[in-house]
């Protein structure tokens, strides 16, 4: 069995407040990278091997953990967690290290996050690719609250939903603050309309897994979106699909097309 990669030292810096741990490693043009739910930026991104496969094509990989997450703030209102806020902790992270523009490698929430970072500062982003998430972005929100409730259950044994069952044992060995988790889920579940989505005006290539029960299709989204491509990673569900080598490769060609 291979060992995972060591983990990347970790820095913080203040958006708006709210604490943020982020690492920043590698030269060249930046890649920022935003995980999803239940997950940290190593988790998502240095253990799958995304921060090797992306330093050895000469980019600096940037990676935060989202607040609730990781080393970042754990808050407790889930009016904290709208995908708005999130979005502007990513845009202050640039700021902070004074990246004017940057492509956005997103997953699952994270790719909702990019989604609106893209929408709503068009400026700062170059080019987004948007793992773990179709049309589900505009139609229906993906991860349903009832996973608030099984991340709140007194145990483990408790929870009867697979999908529940799944993100509890997930936030179990990953140490997560379950309570900032369900806060999380309550509060990120925002839908961007198909009018904003289609304002989008970057390239943004969409990846989901064929078995992916979560994202919902590619195809149509990369519809909506006027420079949108679909990705289908084969045989994949929602969560091995993150470090999918169809998905890697898929990734850094888009990139080099688009010259992004």
């Amino acid at each position: 069995m291979p060992a995972f990669p060591s983990p990347l030292p970790m820095q913080t810096f203040s958006s708006s407040g709210v604490e943020i741990a982020y690492f920043d490693t590698g030269e060249g043009d930046p890649v920022l990278c935003i995980h999803g739910f239940a997950s940290t930026a190593h988790i998502n991104w240095t253990y799958p091997g995304w921060v090797d496969t992306l330093t050895k094509a000469g980019r600096r990989v940037i990676a935060l953990d989202n607040r609730g997450h990781g080393g970042s703030a754990k808050l407790y209102d889930p009016a904290q967690y709208h995908t708005t806020l999130m979005a502007e902790d990513a845009r202050a992270l640039l700021d902070h290290l004074g990246i004017e523009r940057t492509v956005v490698l997103g997953y699952s929430m994270g790719s909702r996050i990019t989604a609106f970072l893209a929408q709503r500062h068009p400026d700062r982003v170059s080019a987004a690719i948007m793992g773990g998430l179709g049309i589900k972005l505009v139609d229906g929100v993906g991860l349903p609250e009832s996973i608030a409730e099984a991340l709140e259950a007194g145990t483990l044994e408790e929870v009867t939903d697979p999908q529940g069952r799944m993100f509890r044992a997930f936030a179990m060995q990953t140490r997560s603050d379950r309570r900032a988790l369900a806060a999380c889920i309550r509060g990120s579940r925002n839908l961007m309309s198909r009018e904003d989505a289609a304002t989008i005006r970057c390239p943004v290539l969409i990846a989901v897994g064929t078995k992916d029960a979560i994202a919902g299709e590619p195809e149509p989204l990369a519809a909506i979106i006027p420079k949108g491509e679909a990705l289908s990673i084969p045989d994949r569900d929602h969560m091995p699909a993150v470090g999918d080598k169809v998905f890697k490769a898929g990734a850094l060609d888009f990139l080099e097309r688009t010259g992004a």
